[in-house]
């Protein structure tokens, strides 16, 4: 059975930095694309960071551009999403996902086949 756990939300203030970590159970193998997302109350679920089975290759949203990275260690089964200067619209529930896959990196929710259950995000003075 495969599982994501995502863990490292919490409360921050504006311009604080935070690092999530989802790590993966149930898998054989690392050949899968994971990424990020997040979903505000009322809003639809948005793509943040994802990144390659290789680590070759990422994709950021363009609201997180040059404040988010994300990384992937195979041989832990996690991903990390390191985020700087954050700020109040930052807050949500942040979701890791995982699609199989060796060389798309999607950013439509429905692409993917696992998900986290969630931790949330609380930017605020």
């Amino acid at each position: 059975q495969v599982r994501l756990e995502e863990s490292g939300g919490g409360l921050v203030q504006p311009g604080d930095s935070l690092r999530l970590s989802c790590v993966v159970s149930g898998r054989t193998f690392n050949t899968y694309t994971i990424s990020w997302f997040r979903q505000a109350p009322g809003k639809e679920r948005e793509f943040v960071a994802g990144i390659l089975w290789t680590g070759g290759r990422t994709v950021y949203g363009d609201s997180v551009k040059g404040r988010f990275t994300i990384i992937r260690d195979n041989a832990k089964n996690a991903a990390y999403l390191r985020m700087n200067s954050m700020e109040p619209e930052d807050t949500a529930v942040y979701y890791c996902a995982i699609k199989d896959t060796i060389r798309a990196l999607p950013i439509a929710p429905a692409e993917y086949d696992y998900w986290g259950r969630g931790t949330q995000i609380t930017v605020s003075s």
